[in-house]
């Protein structure tokens, strides 16, 4: 599935995964983020339809992994979390900057 921003993780691990998984040993815990990547929000989990009264357009919406590494499925917590962050700031603008001692 590619979205106006280009390819997706899961696009990457769909057609790359399963031959870098038969050349490289991962943990089985690796094994089940790229599973669940994979098939996030595609029939493979399943979904529900929704269908408009007024007109019967019928939507189909697939369930998500619900994967804490998912970047899908925690996009909106994410969100979240930054909005909250942004509260805490102070009108004025800030730099980071990085050095090594």
């Amino acid at each position: 599935m590619r979205t106006s921003q280009g390819v997706e993780l899961a696009d990457i691990f769909r057609q790359h995964g399963p031959e870098y998984r038969r050349a490289h040993f991962m943990p089985l815990n690796y094994l089940r983020v790229m599973r669940a990547v994979e098939v996030c929000r595609t029939a493979t989990l399943g979904g529900h339809k929704v269908k408009c009264d007024r007109c019967g357009h019928i939507e189909i919406s697939y369930n998500s992994c619900r994967n804490r590494h998912c970047p899908k499925c925690q996009i909106l917590q994410k969100e979240k979390w930054i909005e909250s962050r942004n509260k805490d700031l102070l009108p004025i603008q800030y730099f980071h900057v990085v050095f090594t001692v």
